[in-house]
C-alpha cells in the first residue's frame, strides 16, 4: 500500500465506566501529530472525544475511512474489525494492554510505526474469519455472525456441565464426530488459536493456513483432543440436553441464546481481516516475543 492512499486515519480505543484514560488521550495525540506530518488527518470514536476534545469525531460503523488505529489490547483490536467486517479498510493494532498478541506495536513506538505506515513501508496481513449461525430445528437461521478469533459454545451463569454432540458435513449429508461432556467448545479461525483455544490445550495454527479448530473445553474424557477441520467443511453443534438454554459468545464480546433443538452452525468465512504488520511483526517473531515460543534460556540450552 503506497503512502498516498492513507490520507484519513480513525481511532478506536479501551475506556472504562469513567472514560479513556491519559495513555488513550496521548496516544490519539501522537497519532495525529504523525498523521499531520505526513498530510493525514486523525479523527476518533465518539467515547473517546472528550479525552481529546481537539480531534474531530469519526463512527466507524457507519464512516469510511483509509486506516483504523486500536488502542489497547486484543479485545479492542477484535471490536475494531467487528466496526469493519465487510469493507476491507486495515487495522493497526497498538498494544496498551498486556500481552496483545494481534497488536503490532507497543505505546512507545508510536510515532516511528505511524511515520512508517503512512510511508507505505509496511505489509497487510489478511487473517481468516468464520461465518457462524444460530439456525432453528427447522434449519431456519436465527442469527448470523462473522468471526475473527472464536465461536464459544458455553453454558450460561454457574459453571455447569454441558452435553453436545458434534457434526461435520451440510445438512441432509452430516455426519456425527461424536458427543462429549464438558464446559463447552471453542470454534476458532487459525487466528484465534493463540487466544482461548490455546488456554484450552488446542494447537498453534499458521495464520496462512485453510482450516478452523475445535476445542473442546475441560472435557470429561481423557480420549478426545483438539479437531483440526478443513476449510471447506462445515461444524454443527448441538445440545443434548433439555435443561437451561446455552450462548454462543463471538470473539468474547457478542453472541446469542442455543434452545435445545438449535443448531450452532461453523464455517470458514468469505471475508479477511487486513492486519497492518511492520518489518520485523512476522508471525513467528510475535511468537517467540510475547509466548516465548522455543526461546533458548540465557545458558543455551
Amino acid at each position: 500500500m503506497r503512502a498516498a492512499s492513507i490520507r484519513t486515519v480513525g481511532i478506536v480505543g479501551r475506556t472504562a465506566a469513567s472514560g479513556p484514560d491519559g495513555r488513550i488521550a496521548a496516544a490519539c495525540r501522537e497519532i495525529a501529530a504523525a498523521a499531520a506530518d505526513c498530510g493525514a488527518t486523525a479523527s476518533v470514536e465518539p467515547a473517546l472525544a472528550s479525552a481529546v476534545p481537539g480531534l474531530p469525531k469519526v463512527d466507524l460503523s457507519v464512516d469510511s475511512v483509509d486506516l483504523v488505529v486500536s488502542l489497547g489490547g486484543d479485545g479492542t483490536l477484535l471490536r475494531a474489525a467487528r466496526l469493519l467486517f465487510g469493507r476491507n479498510i486495515p487495522v493497526l493494532g497498538i498494544n496498551l494492554g498486556s500481552l496483545g498478541f494481534l497488536t503490532s506495536v507497543s505505546a512507545d513506538g508510536i510515532p516511528e510505526a505511524m511515520r512508517s505506515v503512512l510511508r507505505g513501508d509496511f505489509f497487510l496481513e489478511r487473517r481468516r474469519t468464520l461465518a457462524a449461525e444460530i439456525r432453528d430445528p427447522q434449519g431456519v437461521s436465527r442469527r448470523n455472525f462473522t468471526v475473527l478469533n472464536d465461536a464459544v459454545v458455553h453454558k450460561a451463569g454457574a459453571a455447569q456441565v454441558v452435553h453436545l454432540g458434534l457434526w461435520v458435513g451440510p445438512r441432509g449429508e452430516e455426519e456425527e464426530i461424536g458427543s462429549f461432556s464438558g464446559d463447552g467448545v471453542i470454534l476458532s479461525t487459525p487466528t484465534g488459536s493463540t487466544a482461548y483455544s490455546l488456554s484450552a490445550g488446542g494447537p498453534i495454527i499458521v495464520p496462512e493456513l485453510n482450516c478452523f479448530l475445535v476445542t473442546p473445553i475441560m472435557p470429561h474424557t481423557l480420549a478426545l483432543r483438539p479437531l483440526l477441520v478443513p476449510g471447506g467443511e462445515e461444524i454443527a453443534v448441538t445440545s443434548l440436553d433439555r435443561r437451561e438454554p446455552l450462548l454462543l459468545t463471538v470473539d468474547g464480546q457478542e453472541g446469542g441464546t442455543v434452545r435445545h433443538g438449535d443448531r450452532v452452525v461453523v464455517r470458514m468465512g468469505t471475508f479477511r481481516v487486513p492486519l497492518v504488520r511492520l518489518s520485523g511483526h512476522s508471525f513467528f517473531a510475535t511468537l517467540r516475543r510475547k509466548l516465548s515460543w522455543a526461546v533458548r534460556s540465557a545458558d543455551g540450552g
